[in-house]
């Protein structure tokens, strides 16, 4: 099974450096952002499945951030890490629709308990995806999603297909950039995410199939 995806925004530099030194250890996959703004591009370029976020950020707060969360996802479980500890902060974070709220400084192993009891509630609630009907033709340039045919670019498909040739593995952007355009440079780089972008476009109706982003890193196609 791979391991579960975190969202971690903090901005201490120190602490942010220990804590997800520590998680990385358990292991979960770890995304560390600094800032409210960065996190928000981060969490629509998952998927996730658990939010770590500090209140005090440069640039957009946390409780801003969890707002943007909870508009376009209802279940992902959200955890403020803060040292804000008076009882008005607790609560606006709790009526934010956080799932709980750990003043500084807190035990990392309570963490670790509290991230696994979400974990565990998560994987119940998780609707089972329904089958899908997935045939990519290489030579034809043709995606076939249970019937539906959709004609793909040479390029579309040959990142697909490297995608496809390497699930749930993580890709790195350097890597796919070189197999499919030669280079990675940086305006080949830009392209790519076009490229990913629209083939995630053509993947929304194969639920069970799909690339998440590695922030800075790469690509994982999972199925």
């Amino acid at each position: 099974m791979a391991p579960a995806r975190i969202l971690f925004v903090e901005d201490d530099v120190n602490l942010g450096f220990v804590i997800r030194d520590t998680l990385e250890n358990v292991p979960f996959q770890v995304t560390h952002c600094t800032n409210g703004t960065e996190a928000w591009e981060a969490f629509q370029s998952g998927p996730f499945d658990v939010c770590l976020l500090d209140v005090m950020l440069p640039q957009s707060d946390g409780f801003t951030l969890a707002r943007q969360i909870r508009s376009v996802n209802t279940l992902i479980p959200i955890l403020f890490l803060s040292a804000l500890a008076n009882k008005d902060d607790r609560l606006q974070g709790l009526r934010l629709g956080a799932d709980d709220y750990l003043t500084k400084p807190f035990s990392i192993e309570e963490l670790i308990l509290k991230i696994n009891v979400f974990l565990r509630r998560t994987i119940i609630q998780q609707p089972q995806l329904p089958a899908t009907d997935f045939e990519l033709h290489r030579q034809n340039l043709t995606l076939i999603i249970n019937g539906q045919v959709q004609n793909l670019t040479y390029r579309e498909v040959a990142v697909l297909a490297y995608l496809l040739d390497r699930p749930n593995t993580l890709v790195r952007r350097d890597e796919l950039l070189r197999a499919v355009w030669g280079d990675d440079d940086y305006f080949m780089g830009r392209s790519l995410d076009v490229f990913i972008s629209r083939l995630r476009k053509r993947l929304v109706q194969a639920p069970a199939i799909r690339i998440e982003n590695v922030h800075g890193v790469g690509f994982i196609l999972r199925r």
